[in-house]
C-alpha cells in the first residue's frame, strides 16, 4: 500500500527521501509524491514580511483549477543559502560593506542554515574549501567573501548558473540564493537567457540586492530584477551602503518569515508540460498583501516516473 500523500510531503520536506525527489535540471515531481512545494513570502504595503498567517488564508491555483492544500508549514526551518558577490573592478573600496551586509545576515538567519559563497569577476571562484561545500560557521563565510582580488571584468551569469548547480547538492529542502550586484555582464560564458532559463527551472529562491545606486558606470538593473522574479524572489535596490547591509537583514527575516506550502496537484499527467500556479491570499484586517512565489514548475514526463 503507498503511503497517503500528507505522508510523502512531511518525508519531502524534513529532507527523508529527498535524493530521490531533488531535480536534475528542473523541478519535477516524481509520481512516488506528486507532490509541488511552494515557497511563499508575504508582504505588506510597507514591503515587510507579514508572519504568522493561517493555512486558511491562502489559496492556490493551477492553471485556472483550485487546488487542495495538503501541506502548510510557516515554521522558521533552516535553510541551504548561496551568497553570491561581484568582485569586479566596479566593487574596489567595498569590502567593508560586503563583510557588514554578509555579517548581518548570518546575525538574523537560523543558526543551522548551511551557507556557500561564490566570488566572481570574470572568473567564478567557490569561497569555501573543496572539501567544504556547505557550512554553518559564520566566521568562515565571511571570510571567503575577501580572500581573492578585487578587479576585472564581471560574469554575473556564469556565477549564477554555478551557484543554483550547486545548491541541488544541499540537504536542506529551502533553498535560496542572495546575489550582491550591479547585473552588467560582460565575460560570462553564458547568456542572459540562459541563466534566466536555468533560474526558472530551478525550484531556489533568488535574491538580487543591487549596488547600481552605489555609483556604478555601468549597471542592469532590469536584469536583476527579471533574475528575481523568474524565481518568486525579491530584487533590493539600496541607495546606501547602509542600505545594502540592512538588505541583507530584510532577506535574512523575510526567509525566515515564510511560508512552505504543498499540494498534489489535480492534473496528474506526465506530459512535461509547464504548469502556471498562482498563490493568493486573503486575510481580514489585512490589506494591500503582495505574494511573492514561483509562478510554475515543469511537470514530469511519463518516461521520468520510475
Amino acid at each position: 500500500m503507498k503511503p497517503p500523500a500528507s505522508a510523502l510531503i512531511i518525508a519531502l520536506l524534513s529532507g527523508a527521501g529527498a535524493a530521490a525527489a531533488r531535480p536534475q535540471d528542473a523541478p519535477t515531481f516524481r509520481s512516488e509524491s506528486n507532490v509541488v512545494v511552494l515557497h511563499v513570502n508575504v508582504r505588506d504595503g510597507r514591503s515587510d514580511a507579514v508572519p504568522n498567517l493561517p493555512e486558511s488564508a491562502f489559496q492556490v491555483v493551477e492553471d485556472g483549477r483550485t487546488q487542495e492544500i495538503t501541506f502548510f508549514n510557516n515554521a522558521d526551518l533552516p535553510v541551504t543559502v548561496g551568497l553570491l558577490v561581484d568582485n569586479s573592478g566596479s566593487m574596489i573600496a567595498r569590502g567593508a560593506m560586503v563583510v557588514a551586509g554578509t555579517s548581518a545576515f548570518a546575525e538574523s538567519s537560523h543558526p543551522e542554515d548551511e551557507v556557500f559563497t561564490i566570488v566572481f569577476n570574470e572568473n567564478v571562484e567557490f569561497g569555501l574549501p573543496p572539501t567544504v561545500k556547505f557550512s554553518t560557521n559564520p566566521i568562515l563565510v565571511r571570510s571567503t567573501l575577501t580572500r581573492f582580488p578585487v578587479g576585472g571584468r564581471t560574469a554575473l551569469h556564469d556565477a549564477v548558473v554555478a551557484g543554483l548547480e550547486h545548491l541541488e547538492e544541499a540537504s536542506h529542502q529551502k533553498r535560496v540564493l542572495i546575489v550582491l550586484s550591479d547585473g552588467k555582464d560582460n565575460a560570462s560564458r553564458l547568456s542572459e537567457e540562459d541563466m534566466l532559463q536555468r533560474a526558472a527551472r530551478s525550484d531556489a529562491i533568488i535574491y538580487t540586492v543591487s549596488t547600481e545606486r552605489l555609483g556604478s558606470v555601468a549597471s542592469n538593473p532590469r536584469l536583476l530584477r527579471k533574475l528575481a522574479d523568474a524565481s518568486g524572489g525579491a530584487a533590493l535596490f539600496p541607495r546606501t551602503e547602509r542600505g545594502v547591509v540592512e538588505a541583507f537583514t530584510e532577506i535574512a527575516g523575510n526567509i525566515r518569515r515564510g511560508y512552505s506550502i504543498g499540494y498534489v496537484p489535480s492534473n496528474t499527467a506526465h506530459d512535461g508540460t509547464y504548469r502556471r500556479v498562482r498563490v493568493m491570499v486573503r486575510m481580514p484586517g489585512l490589506n494591500n498583501l503582495t505574494v511573492n512565489a514561483r509562478d510554475g514548475y515543469l511537470a514530469p514526463r511519463h518516461a521520468d516516473a520510475r
